[in-house]
Order: structure tokens, then sequence, then C-alpha cells
């Protein structure tokens, strides 16, 4: 295999992306209010602070994925 066909799969892969984040806005929205509101003050962020809005971003992504023609 190619290196050079690994990285056009790459970045096939990313120019993608904002697509994929558009059709998941509210998920999006979602973990950056709970990552905002989590590191608010003299607060430290927290691994897994925010597990369940991940959780529903990433599945999020994945569906739209699936979805989406390669």
């Amino acid at each position: 295999m190619s290196g050079r066909g690994l990285w056009l799969r790459a970045r096939a892969r990313l120019r993608r992306f904002p697509a994929l984040l558009a059709g998941c806005g509210e998920q999006a929205a979602a973990y950056g209010r709970c990552v905002a509101a989590a590191a608010a003050g003299t607060a430290e962020l927290r691994r897994d602070a925010c597990l369940e809005e991940f959780r529903a971003l990433r599945d999020c992504f994945a569906r739209a994925a699936k979805a989406t023609p390669k």
C-alpha cells in the first residue's frame, strides 16, 4: 500500500468533516456547553465530566458518516 494513497483517503475523510458536524449541531452545542460549564471559573476540567454529551456527539458523527457516500 502506498503512503500517498493513505494520505489521499485521510484527506477525503477530513473534507467530509464539516458536513458531518453541521448535521450534528445540537449534539455539538450540548457538548460545548457542558465543557464550558465544567471548566468555568477556577474548576478544572476532569476526564469524563461530559461523557454522556461526548457519546451522543460521537454517535451522531458515526451515523452521519455511515449515511454519507464515500
